[in-house]
């Protein structure tokens, strides 16, 4: 599974962590803690080190609690179904996946709930009432332009419609990102889950222009200089050009509409350690958990964490994001995208030249 990527923990991060018993329905802090320590490890599924900066979370874990870690990884459809095939002998306590199937864990019955005690502070259509899930970072589609191949780097999708430049947009139909890269244009030109026309239509016009790119957006072409402008999650694009060169591209979120996504813990239901999983739920959760995943580009979830300026500086800005809106139609969403690689070969491919 394709992801994106502290100083040593002190006694203060323990003081960071603002536990709150009142804001959960759960055991007691204290007890939890007590609880993890005694398991003394946790397996995590699709929680490497280098993707969102898990590794300095893993550690904190382990400085503070004395947990042992270790993550084999995997794409979010596999977690789950690992999940469900081990019911009687689970190998892993936690896994992450992408928000699309956090439902369809719990619809096959493999979570158990824990609300950390930061609860309060996540919005509403980012977590799950009953506590099965939430979203502890996101993602927003967005472009990241080559300076040195364009002029004017696009800042809404009427800007990148009006370009000269070659557009990647990656393979739709089949990557994840490829696809929200569809929906938020639907977004932003009157779509929405249930409707794709319009962002069919606004890549046909690409494509008419023979503006379309059959490169894949990956940080490897961008090095090369075979991409001009690509669209990517925000995270994707922020790592990518910090790890090239900051100066070299620019990377905005399109001010006329996109769509935001993200990431959840999801908790085995059978999990032999339990009690250490939730405490890494309520870690991930906590201040510093949660500017360990900025530190990673991945956006915390909790809006009002104050971050150091050099973690908020790998950061785009809070303004570039006021017109961004979640998927809240999963069901309308999948039949969509179950019938995109059709409509984009029939559609957008036959005018590509």
């Amino acid at each position: 599974m394709m992801k994106f990527m502290l100083k040593a923990a002190s006694c203060a991060l323990a003081v960071s962590l603002s536990w709150s018993a009142s804001a959960s329905e759960n055991t007691d802090i204290d007890t939890l803690i007590s609880a993890a320590k005694k398991e003394g490890v946790v397996y995590s599924v699709g929680m490497p080190d280098s993707w969102a900066n898990w590794k300095d979370t893993w550690r904190d874990l382990n400085n503070l609690y004395g947990l042992e870690h270790q993550d084999t990884d995997m794409s979010s459809a596999q977690e789950i179904a690992k999940f469900e095939a081990e019911r009687n002998n689970a190998t892993a306590d936690i896994g992450d996946v992408g928000f699309a199937f956090a439902r369809v864990a719990v619809r096959k019955g493999v979570t158990q709930p824990y609300k950390p005690s930061t609860w309060n502070e996540i919005p509403g259509w980012a977590k799950d009432d009953k506590g099965h899930w939430a979203l502890a970072y996101t993602g927003s589609i967005a472009f990241i332009s080559n300076n040195k191949l364009v002029k004017h780097a696009p800042k809404s999708w009427a800007d990148l419609l009006k370009g000269d430049y070659k557009v990647t947009v990656g393979d739709v139909g089949v990557a994840s990102q490829a696809n929200n890269a569809v929906l938020a244009a639907a977004f932003a030109n009157g779509g929405d889950e249930s409707n794709l026309k319009p962002a069919i239509e606004y890549y046909a016009k690409l494509a008419k222009q023979n503006r379309l790119s059959f490169n894949n957006p990956s940080i490897a072409n961008l090095e090369k200089g075979e991409v001009e402008v690509a669209i990517l999650w925000d995270f994707n694009a922020l790592s990518y050009r910090d790890r090239i060169d900051r100066d070299r591209f620019t990377v905005s979120i399109p001010q006329d509409g996109s769509v935001i996504s993200g990431y959840t813990t999801i908790i085995n239901k059978f999990a032999k350690n339990p009690n250490a999983a939730k405490l890494a739920r309520e870690y991930i959760f906590s201040d510093q958990g949660q500017i360990n995943l900025a530190n990673g580009y991945a956006r915390p979830i909790r809006s009002s964490i104050e971050m150091p300026d050099d973690v908020q500086a790998k950061l785009l800005p809070n303004s570039q994001y006021k017109n961004v809106q979640p998927i809240k139609d999963f069901n309308a969403w999948e039949k969509s995208a179950r019938k995109l690689p059709r409509q984009w070969q029939e559609n957008v491919l036959i005018h590509q030249q």
